[in-house]
């Protein structure tokens, strides 16, 4: 797949891939920002939940910076990277392509460090399994 950052490509696993469409627009007719981060939260508390055996919440997001516009119809793949492992928590990388639409153009669009605590059913943090 071409891409226009030379010899860039996505560092992680595929995590989420889904479609940009009309209803997650600004009205400049780019996709919102909050939706692209959305798709990563949801991406990082797969591959937390993953990691962890059980259920993560997000308790922080690190700086994110928009490289460049998702655009209707463009298909966003959101990439995960679990980088650290604490007791209770784990960071996870997560970066956001855009694969332009009816091109084979890939273009990354943000990336962010998550951070997610494992809890029990009570809302609790439990351990992280160190396996």
């Amino acid at each position: 797949m071409a891409s226009t950052e030379e010899g860039s490509t996505p560092r992680g696993d595929l995590t989420v891939r889904t479609s940009a469409m009309p209803a997650d627009t600004n009205a400049n007719g780019d996709i919102f920002g909050g939706w692209v981060m959305s798709q990563m939260d949801q991406a990082g508390g797969i591959a937390g939940v993953e990691r962890s055996r059980g259920r993560v919440v997000t308790v922080a997001v690190n700086a994110m910076t928009f490289i460049r516009p998702v655009r209707v119809g463009d298909v966003l793949c959101v990439y995960t990277r679990v980088d650290h492992v604490g007791r209770t928590s784990m960071k996870i990388e997560v970066e956001a392509w855009a694969r332009r639409f009816r091109t084979q153009v890939r273009e990354k669009v943000t990336e962010a460090t998550f951070t997610f605590v494992a809890i029990d059913d009570d809302g609790r943090p439990r351990p992280v399994n160190h396996d």
